[in-house]
C-alpha cells in the first residue's frame, strides 16, 4: 500500500501534494488551545484564592526587642542529626526558616510575607493632629518625670556629701581632743617628781610662773 493509501490522502492529475483535512486540524487546534486556557485558570485559582481578600490590621511598632546578640560568641556543634533551629544563624519559627546573619534576618521579619503571616498589612496609621499632639505631651511628661528623678538623685548625693563632711569634721575634732588629752597627761606625769623632792627637801614646792590648771 503506498503513502497516499496509508494517509487517506487522494492523488488526483499530476497534482502529487498532499491534501491536508483542514476542518479536522483547526478542531485538534481549538481543542489544544481550550486545554491550555483551562490550565491557566486552574493555576491562577491556586495562586489567588477565591472570596474577599483577609482584612489586615495596620502596621505597628514591634513591642519586644529583637534578640540579635545572644549568640555571639557561642559555639555550637553541626551534624547530620541538627534541627534546623539549631544550626546556626537566626532561626523564623513563624516562616519556618533559617537565616545566617542579622541582616537578612531583621530584612526578613520586617518584610511583606512575615507580616501578613502576623496579620499586618505594609499600611501605617496616618497621624492626626491630636495624635502628634498627645505624642508631645508624653515625651514631656517623661522628660518631667526625668529631671525630677535626676533632681532627687542629685540632691541625695549632695546630702551625702555633707553628711561626709560632717563625719570627716567630727573625726577631725575627736583627734585633736585626743592629742591635747594625751599632752596634759605627759605634762602632769613630768611634774609629778618636782612636787616629791620639794617636799624631801622641806620646801613646800618650787616657784613656778605655770599657773595651775
Amino acid at each position: 500500500m503506498s503513502f497516499y493509501q496509508n494517509t487517506g490522502a487522494a492523488v488526483s492529475g499530476a497534482d502529487h501534494r498532499r491534501k491536508w483535512d483542514v476542518n479536522e486540524f483547526q478542531a485538534k487546534a481549538n481543542e489544544r488551545l481550550a486545554e491550555e486556557k483551562a490550565t491557566l485558570e486552574a493555576k491562577k485559582s491556586k495562586e489567588k484564592p477565591k472570596g474577599p481578600k483577609p482584612r489586615r490590621e495596620l502596621l505597628q511598632a514591634r513591642d519586644e526587642k529583637v534578640d540579635l546578640v545572644s549568640k555571639v560568641g557561642k559555639q555550637v556543634t553541626i551534624n547530620k542529626s541538627t534541627a534546623t533551629e539549631e544550626s546556626g544563624g537566626f532561626y523564623c519559627e513563624l516562616c519556618e526558616c533559617s537565616l545566617k546573619d542579622s541582616i537578612n534576618y531583621l530584612d526578613h521579619i520586617n518584610g511583606k510575607n512575615h507580616q501578613h503571616k502576623l496579620g499586618y498589612s505594609m499600611k501605617v496609621k496616618r497621624s492626626t493632629v491630636d495624635d502628634v499632639v498627645n505624642r508631645f505631651a508624653a515625651k514631656k511628661a517623661e522628660l518631667l518625670q526625668k529631671n525630677k528623678m535626676k533632681d532627687a538623685k542629685e540632691e541625695e548625693e549632695a546630702v551625702k556629701e555633707e553628711q561626709a563632711k560632717m563625719a570627716d569634721l567630727r573625726r577631725q575634732k575627736q583627734e585633736i581632743h585626743r592629742k591635747r588629752h594625751h599632752k596634759e597627761e605627759e605634762e602632769a606625769e613630768g611634774e609629778e617628781p618636782e612636787d616629791e623632792m620639794a617636799k624631801m627637801m622641806g620646801f613646800g614646792g618650787f616657784n613656778s610662773t605655770k599657773k595651775p590648771r
